[in-house]
């Protein structure tokens, strides 16, 4: 049972960190629009406040999932491994 688990949970994170790199290029490629329209507007504080809040929210899409990620990746470790650690007569009863 844990060694299907395992296997499922290595699964879905590589598919996870997968997912992860093709939002971060998601993220460079929402973020070319933002700078080239700051480029357009010649600089003004109101494009460039516009701008740096489009920019942050882009860096929060792309940044909270990394940290879920390793979240989800200690928490994983830390069951699976905790199971294997423990004697199989732990679990008999």
């Amino acid at each position: 049972m844990s060694a299907t688990l395992s296997t499922l949970l290595a699964a879905f994170l590589k598919i996870g960190w997968v997912a992860l790199i093709f939002n971060e290029v998601r993220g460079a490629i929402l973020a070319v629009p933002v700078l080239y329209g700051m480029y357009q507007a010649g600089g003004s504080w109101m494009a460039i406040w516009i701008g740096f809040c489009s920019l942050v929210g882009i860096a929060l899409s792309v940044i909270l999932p990394l940290i879920a990620a390793r979240k989800i990746q200690k928490f994983a470790d830390e069951k699976v491994f905790k199971v294997a650690k423990e004697p199989a007569l732990a679990h008999a009863n």
